[in-house]
């Protein structure tokens, strides 16, 4: 009935365009052929009508757009939805599955992004056992001993699979290089079982990773952060590469154990710094520590440089851990 009305309006308009048209040209020239000024008048109100007509066209067209929007909002909400109640299905293949729709949705509807990495980080903070992860690995670069303890179970290395494409898909949807994604996504890893994680080269906002079991090579080359990393009662079993990491937003290694080596090579610390009482055993590099960042406790012992070594007091709102 709207556009019904929008049509008589346009026409009625379309007239009275027409009319005063032709009667202005006549007045104007009074010599000038009645049939002139009344085709001059009709194509003035014929113009009316083809606005009209633009008008309606790209009505149309923002109503089909707006309701394709909402169609694939809807279709969106149904897979994640879907794949989520997957995630706790009992064959490995089909969490896997799972994963990936989850994954594809991150990069299609980029509202879903942080919601899947968090899905994907609850997933990896659910109680695991394997017998093949140790405390003592022989190669400090391998996650698991060569001769377990106990028989490893099918269900066990079925869900190795499952968390280990987990963890690499967190890595996938992260932003890096030159990706021109600037949102400051943020992973909570808290308690979770890691084997051979990987972010290099990422960039995002806060990585909570307190009590966190990290077994192989942690690799966080080149990573940058502009939110506190917390590694707070963490464990790292293996080595941890930290080379060129810029944790401007702070970072904390409370009573963090560090079982092999943490290379700190070119690595760059801001906001506040709170180290574990006993540094590593073996620490490569020094981290730099830039001015103005704040200490939790006298970092005694561990390799620092940069203008920021002397301890200062800390903020309030730095606070974090």
């Amino acid at each position: 009935m709207r556009g019904r009305g929008f049509l008589a309006v346009s026409v009625l308009a379309a007239i009275l365009v027409t009319v005063a048209t032709t009667a202005i040209l006549l007045l104007v020239d009074p010599k000038q052929p009645k049939a002139e000024a009344i085709k001059t008048g009709g194509l003035a109100g014929g113009a009316v009508v083809a606005l009209y007509a633009l008008w309606l066209n790209d009505r149309r067209r923002r109503i089909e757009e707006a309701r394709h929007e909402l169609e694939s909002e809807k279709v969106a909400d149904e897979r994640f939805a879907r794949a989520v109640e997957l995630l706790g299905n009992e064959a490995d293949q089909v969490r896997v599955g799972a994963m990936h729709v989850l994954a594809v949705l991150a990069g299609t509807t980029p509202r879903y992004k942080q919601t899947v990495l968090s899905v994907l980080c609850a997933y990896l903070r659910r109680p695991f056992e394997h017998a093949s992860i140790g405390e003592k690995p022989e190669d400090p670069d391998q996650a698991f001993f060569d001769k377990p303890e106990r028989a490893v179970t099918p269900e066990e290395d079925r869900e190795m699979t499952v968390r280990m494409t987990a963890q690499r898909l967190i890595t996938d949807m992260l932003p890096w290089g030159d990706d021109p994604d600037e949102i400051q996504y943020h992973l909570d890893l808290t308690g979770a079982k890691l084997v051979h994680f990987r972010l290099e080269g990422r960039r995002f906002g806060r990585l909570v990773a307190r009590r966190t079991q990290f077994y192989g090579i942690s690799a966080f080359r080149e990573i940058v952060l502009s939110k506190p990393a917390l590694f707070s009662g963490a464990t790292f079993h293996g080595r941890v590469d930290l080379r060129g990491g810029r944790l401007n937003g702070g970072i904390s290694f409370q009573d963090t154990t560090f079982k092999r080596e943490l290379n700190v090579t070119g690595a760059v610390v801001g906001t506040f710094l709170h180290v574990a009482p006993k540094p590593p055993e073996s620490q490569i590099g020094e981290l730099e520590v830039l001015a103005g960042t704040a200490f939790r406790i006298d970092p005694t012992g561990w390799r620092l440089t940069g203008d920021g070594q002397a301890p200062a007091r800390l903020d309030d709102h730095v606070q974090q851990d």
